[in-house]
């Protein structure tokens, strides 16, 4: 079930008057224009501290319409920081803390063309920092009084060339993995290979994306989203999942996935410099 426009934005405009609360902004699927209908309604609360939790949670019952919990900042991990779940009019929709400060952070790391990647439950292939500013430049802003995420918005349009050249030139660590992932093929270990397999795909949909400078800053829809890219390989999302959804359990079917994904990487980095 979709949110009314009406509702989101009356929870947006509900969300600025809490003390420490900058803007919001709906990101995620519903920003991209992605969703699908069992979809969650992602909402970026933007802050610098202290932020009242307790005014969070007082928006957040008063829409969910029933008792629930904004967690403290930071309590979620240190990437994703905190927030509350919370369901409206049958939809579910996620409150997320994002503290501007780390946004502009992040946004300055980009532009030095540093693309560090995080331990983060959630984030299997690990968190991007410059996630922060990708995610702002996807959003939709919902309430921004004084314009600070208007602007950011704006600045943050397009990943800088230092990071587009950083995800691009990352492919060096998918060609090490593949080169050294073959004695556990041959020993038929099939979780570690699984595991290198998963890694070289994301490097590789985050290399396609810094190619054709769009932002990527979920796991979640990457290989598709790499897939559907101007110059991305012919068939790459096909190719992706077919080698991650069945690499097999045998050194004989193990050694064919990584021959696969070799080939994979290979015109990968083939469409990179071009």
């Amino acid at each position: 079930m979709a949110l009314t426009e009406q509702t989101l934005q009356a929870l947006a405009d509900r969300l600025c008057d809490v003390s420490g609360v900058l803007g919001v902004a709906l990101g995620g699927s519903r920003a991209r224009g992605t969703a699908t209908a069992e979809s969650d309604y992602d909402v970026g609360v933007y802050y610098r501290r202290p932020l009242d939790v307790a005014g969070v949670q007082r928006v957040a019952e008063e829409f969910a319409g029933a008792p629930t919990r904004a967690s403290p900042t930071g309590a979620w991990g240190p990437w994703v920081d905190g927030g509350a779940w919370i369901s409206v009019e049958g939809s579910k929709v996620d409150l997320i803390y994002r503290e501007l400060e780390r946004v502009d952070d992040a946004w300055s790391d980009a532009g030095a063309g540093l693309s560090s990647f995080h331990t983060q439950v959630g984030h299997p292939l690990g968190f991007p920092k410059f996630a922060y500013a990708g995610e702002l430049a996807l959003s939709q802003v919902l309430c921004d009084p004084a314009g600070f995420l208007r602007r950011r918005h704006q600045d943050m349009a397009t990943p800088p060339a230092p990071l587009r050249l950083a995800l691009v030139t990352g492919l060096w660590e998918a060609e090490f993995l593949l080169g050294a992932v073959g004695s556990a093929a041959a020993r038929g270990d099939a979780a570690y290979v699984a595991g290198v397999l998963f890694r070289v795909v994301g490097v590789c949909a985050h290399a396609l994306h810094g190619h054709a400078g769009r932002w990527l800053v979920t796991d979640k829809g990457m290989v598709a989203a790499a897939g559907a890219l101007p110059g991305a390989p012919a068939g790459f999302t096909e190719r992706a999942h077919a080698l991650l959804g069945g690499p097999g359990t045998a050194p004989d079917e193990l050694r064919a996935a990584v021959a696969s994904a070799v080939r994979l990487v290979d015109d990968v980095v083939a469409a990179c410099t071009r």
